[in-house]
């Protein structure tokens, strides 16, 4: 989930990037320009960072809650495992 949330937007750029050039290619075909000759690269742009950022979000935020779901459990053991020492060393190390 990490490496989704820190490649995906760079992906998305990548994907922009992709779709500007296209846009600039299409200008440079036509005599005149217009909308129409750069909307399909811009739009390829636009489609490319939302699905970049569709990707990067939700990975960052699952990631964060498992996290915090990981030190919360770490915490539990942490606290478990002195407890039982010592409850141990009371009884059994006299």
């Amino acid at each position: 989930m990490a490496t989704t949330a820190s490649a995906a937007p760079f992906i998305g750029l990548f994907g922009t990037v992709w779709g500007i050039m296209n846009a600039f290619i299409g200008l440079s075909h036509v005599k005149t320009s217009s909308i129409q000759a750069v909307a399909p690269g811009i739009s390829e742009a636009l489609i490319a960072t939302a699905i970049g950022l569709a990707a990067a979000i939700p990975a960052a935020i699952a990631y964060n809650y498992f996290m915090q779901q990981v030190r919360i459990l770490s915490r539990s053991m942490d606290m478990f495992s002195a407890e039982f020492l010592n409850i141990a060393r009371r009884h059994f190390l006299k």
